[in-house]
């Protein structure tokens, strides 16, 4: 009898905590090498990017061809469009989300990913790439190249139609080097302590960020959120403070106001429907919290850009 009391108890605390089982995760990408080749190129075509909010060693820079939407790298969010140009280092989380696209209009990139070593361990300690060293580093923050990139468009759908390895290597690497040369930039991440993390601590981020990514336009839990992270919610809380410089709720508040800000700029759709596609149930509270943290109403921040 204590036995079957015993089992029929245990059932009950799987069911009570079977609801907080499943947890949003960065999908880690684990990138195979074509054979041949030390590094990949790669050409997506979608009518919406489908990659998830996801993290590898390797180092990444993408080149939007066409389409529009939200860019996520690490706890980073803002708006892209064509010709956008981003370098991010080793395990910096990302994605890319279309948004507002226009009917028939499909997303396309181009994608160079190489490991740290792909020309040996050490190739870019030597005093030669010492400019292209400084870049690799730099690209922990995600790295977002700003004004006219057609050169750079231009050499990475070469090296993507290039057949011969040797002038790969040659193009990727005057690529890396015209990079490093160009001052046109900005870091995506630097008013937080996410990319000085050692690695084990930038996964657990990276789950709860994953999670604020992809809920943060719903209802948000603090209870999932530190599941994500493996922690109970009050440790969650201050371990998130004092990573992020702020708390959880006002992270999440972060990225609403965010993307209702762009969205008010790069959008005509009503302030009343950005509200609440920002992940605001109250169009008061919405209203209240924008001014807060702007210092002028939504309209006005909309109709700022507007007579500009």
């Amino acid at each position: 009898m204590a036995i079957l009391l015993f089992i029929l108890s245990l059932g009950l605390v799987i069911q009570m905590i079977k609801p907080i089982l499943p947890m949003i995760k960065p999908s880690f990408e684990t990138i195979n090498s074509i054979v041949d080749n030390s590094f990949l190129v790669r050409e997506f075509k979608e009518e919406s990017f489908s990659a998830p909010y996801h993290f590898h060693p390797e180092y990444e820079l993408t080149l939007i061809v066409n389409g529009c939407g939200k860019r996520y790298v690490g706890t980073h969010m803002a708006d892209y469009f064509k010709d956008d140009l981003v370098l991010l280092g080793s395990n910096v989380a990302h994605c890319w989300k279309t948004e507002n696209a226009l009917p028939g209009e499909n997303s396309n990139s181009v994608v160079i990913q190489f490991q740290p070593d792909f020309l040996g361990a050490g190739f870019f300690d030597t005093p030669e790439m010492k400019s292209i060293f400084g870049l690799l580093n730099k690209s922990n923050y995600g790295i977002q190249f700003m004004g006219n990139i057609s050169w750079f468009k231009n050499k990475m759908i070469t090296i993507l139609n290039e057949g011969i390895g040797f002038k790969k290597v040659i193009l990727l690497l005057e690529i890396l080097d015209a990079l490093a040369a160009n001052n046109n930039y900005r870091l995506l991440n630097t008013h937080d302590l996410f990319a000085q993390l050692p690695l084990p601590e930038k996964e657990r981020m990276n789950a709860v960020t994953a999670y604020i990514v992809d809920n943060f336009r719903e209802k948000i839990s603090l209870g999932k959120a530190a599941a994500a992270a493996n922690m109970t919610p009050q440790g969650f809380c201050k371990y998130f403070k004092k990573t992020n410089r702020k708390t959880f709720i006002a992270a999440v508040t972060d990225y609403r106001i965010d993307f209702a800000r762009q969205e008010l700029v790069h959008t005509n759709k009503p302030v009343n429907q950005i509200c609440f596609e920002s992940g605001f149930n109250d169009h008061a509270h919405f209203y209240k919290t924008f001014k807060k943290r702007l210092k002028i109403s939504p309209l006005n921040y909309r109709n700022g850009f507007t007579k500009n």
